[in-house]
């Protein structure tokens, strides 16, 4: 994919949205299911009553099992549809496709402060009290760069090229 390639194709809100967040659902849930359990020596479920507690607090969540680690892991996956949206309208009318993997890695590490600043402080569980660990600061800001920004500005860019070459082959 080269970046004249990229000129006259825009990427599509179908591809951009659906398999962007599809990628970065489950990039993320891996890594959240992975990560949280070994470094703080919690259960899975533990890992997704996180994203539940944002809309119904922490006991509530705590307190609702299985039920409550499933809203999340439903919750988790909006947010990731939502953050591959707002890609799609910054990709498709703020940025150049071409340079989309310093877009991408930049744009998951601006989602990530979003969330954390932003989205979590104002949701129901409010802003944090406590530092976050190191371990855990880094696992949020490689592996949004790498696992949510990355991947959703390689569909754009291969969704842009693919448009491009249809744009290319119906001038002929």
């Amino acid at each position: 994919m080269d970046g004249e390639s990229f000129a006259a194709g825009k990427p599509s809100a179908f591809e951009t949205i659906v398999y962007g967040g599809l990628a970065i659902g489950v990039l993320d849930f891996l890594d959240a299911s992975i990560f949280f359990p070994l470094y703080y020596g919690i259960g899975f479920w533990d890992v997704w009553h996180g994203p539940a507690s944002g809309l119904i607090g922490r006991e509530a969540a705590r307190g609702g099992g299985a039920a409550t680690a499933l809203l999340g892991i439903f919750l988790h996956f909006v947010v990731a549809f939502s953050v591959a949206a707002a890609y799609f309208v910054v990709a498709r009318y703020l940025v150049r496709v071409k340079h989309f993997v310093i877009i991408g890695l930049l744009y998951g590490i601006t989602a990530n402060l979003v969330m954390q600043h932003i989205v979590i402080p104002l949701s129901a569980i409010g802003p944090r009290t406590t530092v976050e660990p190191l371990g855990s600061v880094l696992n949020s800001f490689i592996g949004h760069a790498f696992l949510v920004g990355l991947p959703v500005a390689s569909i754009a860019a291969w969704s842009a090229w693919r448009n491009a070459k249809r744009i290319r082959e119906y001038d002929r």
